[in-house]
């Protein structure tokens, strides 16, 4: 039986409605187009933070109506991943998407999404998918762009607003989005940060306190390389050696430092006017990913 409804509570109403069922989704917003609105679209999976709520605002601003989605994903997990620990906080969640001016909040099951003999997946070339996070995570951008392409069939012709911080993951969706003739306009927003510049995730919450000082040295380092690469201080290649070292010594584990080329997620060699320092490491048991663009 298709849920719609508005979720009622101590908190003040306001008109966000909760949908669970994806075809009464695909109803309503038909119906929304056909009067005239456009439509924004912010794909979570909820625990979310002042960076998802920069993307509900940034919609807000651009379009008549928002919708947000939360599901995580059991497609974009891998074995010992983090899928059943994953925080699920719909309550808090909803309370803060009311304060951001959502209007719709689709919370599919993962029945609804994946059905009983669910069969359809979409992979993603080696190229985009392979490297980088997708070398350590086999199948994650296929879970990725099965749910994101999903979801935006469900949506239909919209904007879809993403955070810098998932630089690969905008990277290889603005590829099938474009592969696919998708009938999205893929708006890639930047990274929002804590005052000391860590990178604002829901993974954060797992970290204690001398873990999360720890992790202040992700972004710092890649600040400072960033910084000396635009003003040439060595070779790409010594400068990059130099902070990968620095890193290592201040993280448990580095998975991978990487200076890239942000079309194609191909490192480079020496310097371009275009690109994209990545890193994943692991503080603790948590994984945190991050970056900075660089465009000369």
């Amino acid at each position: 039986m298709a849920v719609f409804m508005e979720w009622r509570g101590s908190w003040p109403m306001l008109k966000m409605k909760f949908i669970r069922n994806p075809g009464k989704l695909q109803e309503v917003l038909q119906n929304e187009r056909a009067r005239g609105k456009s439509l924004g679209f912010v794909p979570t999976m909820g625990a979310l933070h002042e960076g998802h709520l920069s993307l509900v605002r940034a919609s807000n601003r651009e379009n008549d109506i928002t919708v947000v989605s939360i599901f995580v994903n059991p497609a974009q997990f891998g074995l010992n991943e983090d899928y059943a620990k994953y925080p699920r906080v719909l309550a808090e969640d909803m309370k803060k998407l009311r304060t951001a001016k959502a209007d719709y909040l689709f919370c599919p099951s993962v029945a609804a999404m994946y059905p009983e003999g669910y069969a359809t997946f979409v992979d993603v070339s080696p190229k985009f998918a392979n490297v980088l996070c997708g070398k350590f995570r086999p199948g994650h951008f296929r879970g990725v762009a099965t749910v994101v392409a999903k979801l935006l069939n469900i949506m239909g012709s919209c904007r879809l607003y993403l955070g810098a911080k998932d630089f690969q993951q905008t990277v290889v969706i603005r590829q099938f989005v474009r592969d696919l003739n998708m009938k999205t306009q893929v708006r890639v927003m930047p990274t929002v940060r804590e005052k000391d510049r860590l990178a604002m995730s829901s993974r954060n919450r797992y970290l204690n306190l001398a873990e999360r000082h720890r992790a202040l040295a992700i972004s710092r380092i890649l600040f400072g390389l960033k910084k000396d690469l635009l003003k040439k201080k060595g070779t790409l290649a010594s400068l990059k050696v130099r902070a990968a070292k620095e890193l290592r010594k201040n993280i448990d584990r580095v998975q991978y430092f990487e200076i890239v080329d942000p079309g194609t997620l191909v490192p480079v060699k020496k310097y371009q006017k275009n690109m994209v320092i990545l890193t994943a490491c692991f503080v603790g048991k948590t994984r945190l990913i991050d970056n900075v663009i660089i465009r000369a």
